[in-house]
């Protein structure tokens, strides 16, 4: 109440710091008429002149290769502090460089909130911006200004989809400002990751920089190892990565001599026990249960019963589980009836060319090649009757936590931060900044609306995505699993309501659905959004419309696929280079020209006739643990000042409801009178159930 007071009479903590970097702004916008009439090569020598000034200060500096291991720290912590005193001090010339080249090379010139983003990120901290705000944009300024240093630049991304196609799109800029960018992706040899690492700019997702990190820790030889020390990271999704991910150990294993034997005999005797529940018992006495083993979705835990342990026993011929010969049966039993009780197909993992893939709970992707650890993996392959591998030992193993703290400098960007501002800060000393939008908001956010049970929610779903999509209102569908994106899918189908589904298993096309989602009458279902990076346009994206038809009808040549070092762009006026679903391909410019334009036109008059439909309209069809990843899947609607809507749909049997939140919300919906099929909307209700959610 008190914070709240003194915020609106001084202003928050975060409006102060926004005020505070004002005059810079105000100094770059200054620039703006000077830089605008530079020639292309008096704009690139800039970067020249950048980095002489950078070694005229360490000059001063001795170099004293003999020195001991403290001195030499000590003297790198010197050169260190010198070059950022000098970052600092050309930032708003180097920053009105980086507009004008952004004008000239990818006709997107920096808007004021941008640079605000840009000075954000140099200091080390996390920019929350907005969905559509154009984060992929805003960090080319400090990574230009960082770069300078020639210690080189980080950008972390959440997939190889978006590292090959930030490097390859941002990559024009840095080029032309003569920098060397690099790109780190699954399948290259150690001398392209090293090209990769010694580039200025290096793109890449979380897990490469973290595997490259380990593998080097393995090599005998300085000379063997790929990266070459951690300056700055830029971290995109930064709460997915130093969030979500942050639990997940990077382990290299190698297989162990252990038999799989074991697996499929536990497996066998799983079916013949009995869930039972946990019996209400007066504080303080010991907990009770029945049957043999129950569940507890809360916490992801099972407690088998002493009947259930006899029953064991008794199906696998042992003596007592409890004998130090029988533990690691024991450890077996319990990892077995977890995957059993815990582990669900299309939920939490799929099955693929008989292999069992994890699906990652934040973001509705496939993970191939990662495993569940402690047999768990292994229990879920006898469950599924797929070949069982062999459980692995581990030879090197980091937190993503552990890497990203290495980093002398890191900044994050997200759309959604501030929910975590305390871990952020406590976990990686990183302050959380809001970042004003260039344009008003205008999603209109409904309040929650709840139903009896999970059929009715559905039902009643499906009513209103058809009503909507009559109006030729887009629709975007969020949905926690992949199960329940083809529930829903499977009702549309019978009301004849053309729909696209993105889940996990169309990984492939992702990019371009998602493209096309704000296009007019179009239903697009999908798992989660986190990290999908890319923009949902209303009327539809004419650059992705114009690739795919140059693809199709083989207008367009395939180049190469995208390898560890972005070329530069092709040296001639008449061919336009960019990059679509893996590969880079080259077009003659004026049949891009047309072909995009035309599409444009198309798309332009579409915009329209969304807009004056409402705009995108989110519809989430139940609430994520973390209310991050629902803000993540509203943030798609209203971008740029555009108008858009959200509403959830929720039921008492939904897994959040179920697990948190049921005994209060029942009792309250039973005084409130409710009926089958009859919903209850209340601000009250989405507002409690907000705090029965982890941030």
């Amino acid at each position: 109440m008190i914070n709240a007071l003194l915020g609106k009479v001084f202003g928050t903590k975060n409006e102060r710091e926004i005020k505070r970097l004002m005059p810079n702004v105000a100094a770059i916008s200054a620039l703006e008429p000077a830089m605008k009439q530079l020639s292309d090569d008096e704009l690139q020598a800039k970067t020249a002149e950048f980095r002489l000034r950078i070694q005229d200060r360490l000059k001063n500096i001795p170099d004293e290769p003999d020195a001991d291991l403290e001195r030499l720290k000590e003297l790198d912590d010197e050169r260190r502090k010198a070059t950022n005193e000098v970052l600092d001090k050309i930032l708003v010339e180097a920053f009105a460089v980086v507009r004008e080249a952004g004008r000239r090379v990818l006709n997107m010139r920096h808007f004021d909130v941008q640079l605000i983003g840009g000075m954000v990120l140099h200091q080390g901290k996390i920019a929350e911006m907005k969905t559509g705000e154009g984060k992929t944009l805003v960090a080319t300024l400090p990574v230009y200004l960082n770069a300078l240093s020639g210690r080189g630049v980080h950008v972390v991304t959440v997939n190889d989809y978006l590292a090959k196609r930030d490097s390859e799109w941002m990559g024009k800029l840095y080029s032309f400002l003569g920098l060397t960018v690099g790109v780190i992706v699954h399948d290259l040899d150690d001398q392209q990751r090293r090209e990769a690492y010694a580039a200025d700019v290096t793109y890449g997702t979380n897990n490469e920089f973290g595997f490259d990190y380990l593998r080097d820790n393995m090599k005998f030889d300085l000379h063997d190892c790929v990266q070459r020390g951690h300056n700055f990271g830029i971290v995109d999704e930064v709460d997915s990565i130093l969030i979500d991910e942050a639990r997940t150990p990077l382990i290299i294993s190698g297989a162990s001599e252990e038999s799989t034997d074991k697996y499929a005999r536990v497996n066998r005797i799983i079916s013949k026990l009995e869930k039972g529940e946990e019996i209400d018992v007066a504080p303080g006495e010991p907990k009770q249960y029945t049957k043999d083993y129950v569940v507890d979705e809360k916490h992801r835990n099972i407690t088998v019963t002493d009947e259930g342990w006899e029953k064991v026993e008794q199906l696998l011929g042992i003596g007592n589980v409890a004998d130090p010969e029988n533990w690691d049966l024991k450890h077996h039993v319990e990892t077995a009836v977890k995957a059993h009780a815990l582990y669900h197909h299309d939920v939490e993992y799929v099955v693929k060319d008989g292999e069992v893939i994890i699906v990652d709970e934040f973001t509705g992707r496939l993970m191939p090649g990662r495993r569940w650890s402690d047999g768990l993996h292994q229990a879920v392959e006898a469950k599924e009757n797929v070949k069982i591998e062999r459980e692995n030992q581990t030879l090197a193993t980091i937190t993503f936590q552990n890497y990203f703290r290495m980093y002398k400098k890191l900044a994050g960007m997200t759309g959604t931060a501030e929910t975590e501002a305390t871990e952020f800060d406590k976990v990686y000393r990183l302050e959380v900044m809001v970042i004003p939008t260039n344009r008003v908001l205008l999603r209109l956010e409904h309040p929650d609306v709840v139903y009896r049970t999970e059929k009715e929610k559905y039902f009643a779903a499906a009513d209103e995505i058809q009503k909507l999509n009559e109006t030729g209102q887009p629709v975007l569908v969020g949905t926690t699993s992949i199960e329940k994106s083809e529930r829903l899918s499977d009702l549309l189908k019978k009301k004849g309501v053309k729909h696209w589904v993105l889940n996990a298993k169309q990984h492939e096309k992702e990019a371009e659905i998602v493209a096309q989602a704000g296009r007019q009458g179009t239903v697009t279902i999908a798992t989660n959004m986190a990290g999908r990076g890319t923009d949902i346009l209303l009327g539809g994206n004419p650059e992705f419309m114009a690739k795919q038809e140059c693809v199709k009808k083989g207008v367009a040549q395939r180049l190469r696929a995208a390898q560890g070092k972005v070329q530069a762009v092709v040296d001639d006026s008449k061919s336009t280079v960019w990059y679509y679903v893996g590969d880079e391909y080259v077009v003659p410019t004026d049949q891009w020209t047309e072909i995009f334009n035309r599409y444009k036109q198309q798309t332009d008059k579409e915009h329209d006739e969304v807009i004056a439909a409402g705009g995108l309209h989110i519809f989430g069809t139940e609430r994520h643990e973390a209310r991050r990843i629902d803000n993540q899947l509203r943030g798609r609607a209203g971008r740029q000042g555009d108008p858009g809507s959200s509403r959830f749909y929720l039921s008492l049997e939904d897994d959040l409801m179920r697990i948190f939140a049921k005994e209060w919300i029942s009792n309250l919906l039973q005084r409130l009178g409710m009926e089958e099929g009859v919903p209850i909307e209340s601000r009250m209700i989405s507002a409690n159930i907000c705090l029965n959610m982890t941030t």
